[in-house]
């Protein structure tokens, strides 16, 4: 018998979410791989077998086991889009938006991004640490156990440059695992009203330069990487700006990601798919079209549903017809302070099934192996494979599809990194 660190036994469900290796497409999004009454073998934080209850319990002694006791046993959960650092909130344009104001005439007025931006800017790195971190731990405990996090509320360098060092700093200081993006294109600065060009000059030139050279000589130098994003929108950045951002990343060996089709088409996923962008998010209004060129490409899709709950709206992305088409899907809270204030994916799973008609095995495959391709880290989490990070989450339920089957909760009993109870 083998001698192991954890055995994690007498599960209802062991949801593997495992399979051939890249994103599931498809008919594959049906099957999460389930083993009833099984069992989790983990030495030195990582996974060394899934399987029958029986069959590991008579292979294997355990310096320590965990009773399942009829629950599921599943991996942590994959939040492929965040803006979870940033300071103060904006509370004030709820209201707005309840009175009938838009996501862009806010934005429009001085609100919205910039709003946010004045905040960050005028935060300390430890204050802009003091205050993501509750929302991490939140993010935790509801089961998020790896989060992709842009910049993009500094607008500047200096404190753009200081996002990514509050980025590192939590990565630090607590257990999810962090996958840093710059998003210094996500609004034009007051200071650049009506220089749009100019802008993107400085992202360009200055930017993107310090950037690089922050992640090389920063704790993600050996990983994960570095991605650049660019929000291409009306009365943001159109396309050829859009264009200029990822090339100059591209050039400087960055990976692309980028918010597109939210709130108009302006030909932003084509550009993304031309250069190769691991994943693009939004696609509220992406249609047969785009859908048909997500679906031949490798990119990752990653829908907002919390986006359009947020603001009140009924263009959700169209997720049942993606999947039809074999576009790999994922799923994320996009927490921000204005169009998502929301940690939790088991809401986001909920409300993907309810409005955007995705099973319960599709919301847990987007929210977990496709969330982690999306951010390059699939061959590290997402799903209950040997060689992976042993981050598995206890279900206090028999069935996995509770998890969208409630809501308004967390279903979540103990959250594992690594194999620590975290």
């Amino acid at each position: 018998m083998m001698h192991i660190d954890l055995l994690i036994h007498s599960a209802a469900q062991i949801v593997t979410c495992a399979g051939s290796p890249g994103p599931r497409r498809g008919p594959t999004m049906a099957d999460v791989g389930i083993i009833s009454g099984g069992a989790v073998a983990v030495h030195q934080g990582k996974i060394v077998t899934v399987g029958p209850n029986d069959e590991l319990r008579a292979a294997y002694t355990a310096e320590r086991e965990i009773d399942a006791a009829g629950r599921v046993v599943c991996p942590g959960f994959v939040d492929p889009h965040t803006h979870l650092v940033y300071a103060g909130d904006r509370v004030g344009e709820f209201e707005w938006r309840i009175a009938g104001a838009s996501y862009m005439e806010i934005m429009a007025s001085g609100g919205g991004i910039i709003s946010t931006m004045r905040a960050t800017r005028a935060a300390s790195l430890d204050a802009l640490v003091a205050q993501s971190l509750p929302r991490l731990r939140q993010m935790l405990a509801l089961g998020t156990t790896t989060a992709e996090v842009k910049t993009g509320y500094g607008l500047n360098l200096d404190v753009e440059l200081r996002m990514l060092k509050a980025i590192a700093t939590l990565a630090d200081t607590q257990p999810v695992s962090l996958v840093p993006t710059f998003l210094p294109a996500h609004a034009l600065p007051p200071e650049f009203a009506g220089r749009a060009d100019d802008y993107i000059d400085l992202i360009i030139h200055e930017m993107l330069p310090a950037a690089v050279h922050w992640h090389a000589t920063s704790r993600f130098a050996a990983g994960p990487p570095l991605f650049v994003d660019v929000f291409c929108e009306r009365d943001v950045f159109n396309v050829t700006q859009s264009r200029r951002v990822l090339e100059a990343g591209r050039s400087l060996g960055i990976g692309t990601r980028t918010h597109v089709d939210q709130f108009s088409v302006l030909g932003g996923l084509d550009l993304a798919l031309e250069l190769g962008a691991i994943s693009v998010s939004h696609l509220d209004l992406t249609g047969p079209e785009g859908i048909a060129l997500l679906a031949e490409s490798p990119a990752v899709a990653v829908i907002t549903p919390t986006v359009t709950f947020n603001l009140g709206g009924s263009n959700y992305a169209h997720a049942r017809a993606m999947i039809d088409a074999g576009v790999a899907l994922a799923l994320t809270t996009d927490i921000n302070p204005g169009s998502s204030p929301c940690p939790s994916m088991q809401l986001v799973m909920a409300i993907s099934c309810r409005y955007q008609r995705l099973l319960p095995a599709e919301a847990m495959l987007a929210a977990t192996i496709n969330a982690a391709y999306a951010i390059g880290m699939g061959h590290r989490v997402g799903s209950l494979e040997p060689g992976k990070d042993a981050d598995i989450l206890i279900i206090d339920a028999p069935d996995y599809r509770h998890l969208a089957y409630e809501f308004g909760g967390n279903l979540v009993g103990t959250v594992m990194k690594q194999g620590c109870i975290v």
